[in-house]
């Protein structure tokens, strides 16, 4: 009954999420304040591995360049960041939530959302039925929930909607995106673009900086296409073989 459920990796990443928040909104009066800080620099300093391992997929740096530059300006022009803020805030002027609830808001939803296993798990869940990945995913995501809810509040348990429809989407469009992971080189560079905007997560939740990283999502749509485009101009300029 169960394996015939649509997007059945994805509802278990939301419920994780769903309990790993109300655990952590439960939890976070009797947690001392440097317990949760020291968790939150633990998952920051994990984001940034892992961002790094990400990161270091790429095979042509230069695309990941172009693709955070232009990404980043088409997500300024989009305006990504006063819209999700002023959803947040609409959000959190509905539910009367505290002044954290933007910040625990988005980002979650942009730690949960990005990442290889959130790609190649939907990829999995709609082409395959397979769960697997998503299934780790949701641990993982659930775990830092918890520690994220405590310290960054309701917000933290509102990102399993963007993770629902997100991810659900993705599932849903698991088709037309199957060339993101029959091409090897096209996954690499969206993976790559990935890491670094997990490396801009990583580096506001240790309080290095406070990056607007949704400004950035972007560019995970141009990094395959400026791939495409790169492996055309090089087969029009690559010398031919003599007859």
């Amino acid at each position: 009954m169960l394996d015939r459920l649509p997007a059945r990796g994805t509802l278990l990443n939301t419920l994780t999420v769903v309990v790993g928040s109300l655990i952590g909104l439960a939890a976070g009066g009797a947690i001392p304040a440097n317990w949760e800080k020291t968790a939150i620099t633990g998952i920051g300093l994990a984001t940034l591995g892992i961002g790094i391992s990400m990161f270091l997929k790429s095979k042509n740096p230069l695309i990941i360049v172009m693709a955070m530059v232009f990404g980043g300006l088409l997500g300024e022009l989009l305006g990504i960041s006063p819209g999700l803020d002023h959803l947040a805030e609409f959000a959190r002027s509905a539910l009367g939530a505290g002044s954290d609830f933007n910040a625990g808001l988005v980002t979650a939803s942009v730690l949960f959302c990005i990442g290889p296993m959130t790609l190649l798990g939907c990829l999995e869940d709609g082409l395959e039925r397979k769960i697997e990945l998503l299934g780790l995913k949701s641990l993982l995501d659930g775990v830092a929930s918890v520690f994220l809810a405590a310290t960054l509040g309701i917000g933290v348990l509102f990102s399993a909607v963007v993770v629902l429809v997100f991810q659900g989407a993705l599932t849903a469009l698991a088709s037309p995106l199957r060339g993101l992971r029959e091409k090897p080189e096209l996954l690499a560079e969206t993976t790559a673009t990935g890491g670094l905007i997990m490396m801009a997560i990583g580096c506001g939740l240790t309080g290095i900086h406070d990056f607007a990283s949704e400004v950035f999502l972007p560019s995970l749509a141009m990094a395959p296409l400026l791939t495409l485009l790169w492996q055309k101009i090089e087969t029009r300029t690559s010398p031919k073989p003599s007859e």
